[in-house]
């Protein structure tokens, strides 16, 4: 017998092994099923060099567990060790065998998983003891045992076993005692080894008989070791991809379409990546592509590996030049990393391309689906754009599509402000915004439809790279503000009759929570609606990227800034402001002209102290300015009060606000009643 102690730098390598190396425990059952299926492989190597001529017979990798025991048992007919072997390799931690044999068999070796020498001891994350029971496949080998129970001592003694291969047996720790469940051990087994090249048998098939589940003779094969990925494109048919993506999906509705990745220079990668149909949300759909290394799973936190906008897609990626740590749980940052990013977007871009190009029709019914993906790379990957724009599309209230150049041929003869800028119009509801849509197609304008979830925040990055181009919302103004081809004609209006139609309006506007609205008067032609609410493009758009950027949040906060627009040229308002005329000038005369003579004295006051230091001001000039300024604000208070008297009976005014909030939907609960039946009333 011999005995030793594990060639280790520190003797606390185990409690480090057993707490930190690897992000979770349970990756332990993937490490040794990889162990065993690496034996296997480097088995089908030396046989196919010649070195084995032996029969290799059944190569499956067979787990089983023994609850009463407490053990975990990895069985594999793979090359085995000998007694020096298990000395370099088990013994001196982070010497792999796997490094080794790649060098001598680079050419024609199978694909071999293990990379650190470090993934056996894995299994001492959840077991207090582990042995070794092995055997060379080299002629005349003898039977091993190694043992160690967690601490750096060891013991290697002769065993029985007749055939080559290696049993790992785990006698599992109490406090993981959770793996010695046959579902739970089964369900790791498909997550992490569901792929392996090597037929992987955990127990025996079962059927009902006599009233209750019996095991068959039959394996419990839990791996299909040819995924789809592994496959030549030219032998696959649709129906073969379908059938692979309800494997990895079993709950989700059939892909759009699929990319089959097959790279070797100037890395090896493959994969199979598909676009879903998307429920309009982002966190949720994320994570759903599963990284291997050589048909090992390795984790579904692709975001190192796959661009961020991709990371929306579901599927494979496999790749044995994807740089991992030690734990293989976590991608390492380097330029390789950054070279597989580079031509997994290419490829799909290149995809993207391709279909656009080969069924128009085809792609247009699947652009609502295709749009998130496309926005989300415009505004995460820098160079995305400059790909995308070849098959990006528009889509107006007509639901006619259109490439980027085509819709600007479209517009560019009608939609060009004075200043020579493109507008694009677009709307986020057809039915919300109908009559504002109506009104720009009235004109002779065409409106895009981004009701997307991504569709506004895109626009800014559209606007950057538009040439002299500008998108806005059809409601963010009147009509003929949206795309001004000339001045705005003059308001007739007196400056006098301007503030008070507006303190009629803005007295009786409602009070509505993070609602903000400013009164304007403008001339906007006799056939355009009298009253009209927008809303500012600019600050409407900050509110709706405040949703995505955390640093925006502020804008979110802050109210709907809404401009209530008054058509002075509408006969509906002229008649307001005539039967104001009527009604108000006889009680406001003696308000204004007191007002003017408050003024007059406040401007003399004024005038008297503008050249005066602070210090050379008396106390009674500034108690006479401060007694005269409380005196106009009191007078304007009391003309307000006496116009909103005025306008709380005004039946017209109240119909009209009631319209254009309506118009908004911003009209409900009890106001709502009371208009339906005011409206009553007035067609009585």
């Amino acid at each position: 017998m011999q005995k030793g102690n594990i060639g280790v730098t520190t003797e606390n390598i185990f409690p480090v092994i057993k707490k930190f190396l690897y992000s979770d425990h349970e990756i332990f059952l993937r490490e040794m099923v990889s162990n065993a299926v690496d034996a296997t492989q480097k088995m089908k190597t030396l046989a196919e060099k010649g070195d084995f001529k032996g029969e290799l017979g059944d190569l499956t990798v067979r787990i089983s567990m023994d609850a009463d025991k407490g053990t975990i048992t990895i069985s594999d007919r793979g090359i085995g060790m000998t007694e020096e072997e298990i000395d370099k390799y088990i013994n001196q931690i982070a010497f792999s065998g796997v490094t080794d044999f790649l060098e001598k068999y680079k050419d024609t070796a199978n694909n071999i998983i293990g990379h650190f020498g470090l993934g056996f001891y894995s299994s001492f994350m959840v077991s207090k003891k582990v042995e070794i029971v092995t055997r060379s496949w080299q002629e005349g080998a003898k039977a091993v045992k190694w043992s160690c129970d967690g601490s750096p001592a060891y013991e290697i003694d002769d065993a029985d076993r007749e055939e080559r291969g290696s049993d790992i047996i785990l006698y599992i720790d109490d406090d993981s005692k959770e793996f010695l469940d046959k579902y739970k051990l089964e369900g790791l087994l498909k997550k992490y080894c569901r792929f392996l090249p090597v037929p992987i048998a955990f127990g025996k098939k079962t059927e009902w008989k006599d009233g209750k589940q019996v095991d068959t003779d039959e394996d419990n094969i839990i791996n299909n070791v040819e995924p789809l990925w592994t496959k030549t494109p030219s032998t696959l048919k649709d129906e073969d991809y379908k059938s692979f993506y309800r494997t990895l999906y079993p709950m989700q509705d059939e892909p759009l379409f699929w990319i089959h990745l097959n790279v070797d220079y100037p890395f090896h990668l493959t994969g199979i990546l598909y676009f879903p149909h998307v429920k309009n949300s982002l966190e949720l759909q994320k994570n759903r592509i599963q990284l291997y290394c050589n048909q090992v799973f390795v984790t579904d936190q692709v975001e190192g590996i796959v661009p961020e906008f991709l990371t929306l897609l579901h599927g494979v990626i496999d790749s044995p030049d994807i740089p991992l740590n030690v734990s293989r749980s976590y991608l390492q940052s380097d330029r390789e990393v950054k070279k597989i990013s580079t031509y997994i977007t290419k490829k799909v871009s290149d995809r993207l391309k391709a279909i656009f190009g080969e069924d128009r029709k085809a792609y247009e019914e699947k652009w609502d689906d295709l749009k998130l993906f496309i926005n989300y790379g415009m505004l995460t990957e820098e160079n995305f754009y400059d790909r995308a724009k070849e098959f990006a599309l528009f889509k107006d209230t007509e639901s006619k599509y259109f490439t980027f150049d085509e819709y600007r041929t479209l517009i560019e003869a009608s939609q060009k402000d004075k200043d020579g800028n493109l507008v694009y119009l677009y709307a986020t509801d057809k039915d919300e915004q109908y009559s504002y849509i109506k009104a720009a197609q009235d004109k002779g304008y065409s409106v895009l439809l981004f009701d997307g979830q991504l569709d506004v925040p895109a626009i800014q990055t559209l606007e950057q790279k538009f040439e002299k181009s500008r998108f806005t919302r059809v409601d963010a103004d009147t009509i003929d503000h949206l795309i001004q081809k000339e001045d705005a004609p003059k308001n007739t209006l007196a400056e006098e009759e301007r503030d008070n139609l507006s303190a009629i309006f803005q007295s009786q506007l409602p009070k509505i929570d993070k609602k903000e609205f400013i009164v304007e008067v403008n001339a906007l032609g006799e056939t355009q609606r009298p009253v009209v609410i927008t809303q500012n493009e600019w600050m409407r758009r900050m509110k709706e990227m405040s949703r995505y950027q955390s640093g925006m949040s502020f804008y979110g906060e802050m109210p709907d800034s809404m401009n209530v627009v008054l058509n002075s040229d509408h006969p509906l308002v002229s008649r307001i402001l005539d039967d104001a005329k009527a009604t108000l000038t006889d009680p406001l005369k003696p308000i204004e002209a007191e007002m003017k003579g408050l003024q007059a004295r406040l401007a003399a006051l004024n005038q008297q102290t503008e050249k005066k230091k602070p210090e050379e001001i008396t106390q009674e000039q500034k108690d006479d300015k401060a007694n005269t300024q409380k005196a106009i604000d009191e007078q304007k208070e009391k003309k307000q009060q006496v116009i909103a008297d005025f306008a709380a009976k005004n039946d017209i005014v109240h119909q009209l606000i009631d319209l254009a909030l309506l118009q908004n939907g911003m009209l409900k609960g009890a106001a709502l009643d009371a208009f339906l039946k005011r409206s009553i009333d007035l067609i009585k």
